[in-house]
């Protein structure tokens, strides 16, 4: 369970004492488990937004044909995840950035891209019953992701609580349920 706030409704940006910059992009984090369904959100948020949309497992295997998974390396993608995610705001752009973000300083780091570039930001959180998890990433076909099952578990005993306001997208169900809720919020 989340120690923050979990928002059911569409955050206008000034939640967090300011308002967005009229020419900024807004900028997204969308987090949450390995196998959840987080690229099926941020795509559909991005398509919504008409965002540019930045996900780590695309950046890992642009920056390293051959990824090992280092702490280095997660360094690396992270840094361009922010640098990307930077320049599309900046340029009046929204971005969703698609990541685990398990660490609340990844977290912070995403806010502050946004706070910097004067735009506004709003975290969503997806979730997804652990048996349609197992599920999905059994059945995973020609995807940048080479999280297994194995790696969900892990992760799932390391996210560190979202404790900000921020949004919560259940995608245990079908694609249309999803795709309602995302509605609801963008």
């Amino acid at each position: 369970m989340d120690g923050g706030g979990t928002t059911e409704y569409a955050d206008d940006g000034a939640a967090n004492g300011r308002e967005a910059a009229t020419d900024a992009g807004e900028l997204v984090a969308v987090c949450g488990l390995p196998g959840v369904g987080k690229t099926a959100v941020s795509e559909r948020v991005a398509d919504r937004l008409d965002a540019r949309l930045v996900r780590t497992d695309v950046v890992r295997k642009e920056l390293f044909a051959d990824p090992e998974y280092t702490s280095a390396e997660r360094r690396a993608v992270y840094d361009e995840l922010f640098a990307r995610g930077r320049a599309a705001v900046r340029d009046g752009t929204d971005a969703v950035l698609d990541a685990t973000f398990r660490k609340r300083e990844d977290r912070a780091r995403a806010e502050d891209v946004a706070e910097a570039a004067a735009s506004s930001f709003r975290i969503v959180r997806v979730r997804c019953d652990e048996s349609v998890v197992r599920e999905r990433i059994r059945a995973r076909e020609d995807d940048e992701s080479d999280a297994d099952f194995d790696i969900y578990l892990r992760f799932r005993d390391r996210f560190e609580s979202v404790e900000r306001d921020h949004a919560v997208v259940d995608n245990s169900a079908d694609l249309e349920a999803t795709r309602r809720r995302i509605a609801d919020l963008f």
